[in-house]
């Protein structure tokens, strides 16, 4: 039997998501800013991965936001069904607008 194993790149970034979800931030995000339907993305989860980027992607620009998490473990770091292209800089964007009102 042929099984095709693909590895992806965790490092320290699940300690960290970790410890986001142990201190409700994505929840204090979401009961702030409230929760669109029509996102699939909160703006919790957002944050949550602007937050695991910082810690490694710090001067790359916002579209590149995608390139980070290829590598990575995305579903298990911020959620199931998640994909690295749908957090991209048209949504952090709107996120970090919502955040600075």
């Amino acid at each position: 039997m042929n099984q095709e194993i693909k590895v992806k790149n965790l490092d320290h970034l699940g300690i960290v998501a970790g410890i986001i979800d142990e201190l409700g931030i994505e929840d204090l995000v979401n009961e702030a800013l409230g929760i669109d339907k029509r996102e699939k993305i909160s703006a919790g989860t957002i944050v949550k991965a602007i937050i695991l980027n910082g810690l490694e992607f710090v001067s790359k620009p916002l579209y590149l936001f995608p390139k980070f998490f290829e590598d990575k473990p995305i579903e298990h770091l911020l959620g199931k069904g998640i994909k690295s292209e749908e957090i991209n800089d048209d949504k952090i964007g709107r996120v970090m607008d919502y955040l600075h009102k």
